[in-house]
């Protein structure tokens, strides 16, 4: 049987994720906030979604109800697609209480968002900081790479 990846999460910030968060709110860099992203634990949640079996006439009925759980993807006004994440269950709850919370490493966000299509990442969208990690910076993670801080500013690598 499949063992849950973060057994003991109780749905808090990750501390340093946090602390970048911060900073970035108060004019910081966005590369500190990649840096922590990029090992960190972030929530995607997952929504029922209504389905309809198709009517069956010799039951006499209009369909049966049945329900799927999906992740959020939300289009933004120029079209591209982006997968909805969380740093933690109070910024879920913000957007939706009812929503079930996945906890998933980033760099599988960032996989299971570039599989959809998606060429976004929309961190926290009930705020108070929305991060949104694009395009470059999600292939990036997707590819399990980290940003890591150099002497002359951020450079993408791999753990030693």
């Amino acid at each position: 049987m499949a063992q849950p990846a973060y057994p003991d999460d109780d749905g808090a910030v990750d501390p340093a994720v946090q602390a970048a968060v911060d900073e970035y709110a108060r004019g910081g860099q966005f590369g500190d906030v990649l840096v922590a992203l990029g090992t960190a634990r972030i929530i995607v949640p997952v929504v029922a979604m209504p389905a309809r079996t198709a009517p069956d006439p010799r039951a006499g009925s209009a369909g049966q109800k049945e329900g799927e759980m999906a992740a959020v993807l939300t289009t933004g006004a120029d079209g591209r697609t982006a997968l909805l994440a969380f740093t933690g269950l109070p910024g879920l709850q913000r957007w939706d209480p009812h929503a079930r919370p996945v906890p998933v490493s980033t760099p599988d966000a960032a996989r299971a968002a570039t599989d959809e299509g998606a060429t976004a990442i929309v961190i926290d969208i009930a705020g108070p900081v929305r991060v949104v990690v694009e395009t470059g910076d999600l292939e990036q993670l997707a590819a399990g790479r980290l940003l890591f801080r150099t002497g002359s500013g951020y450079a993408w690598g791999v753990r030693p």
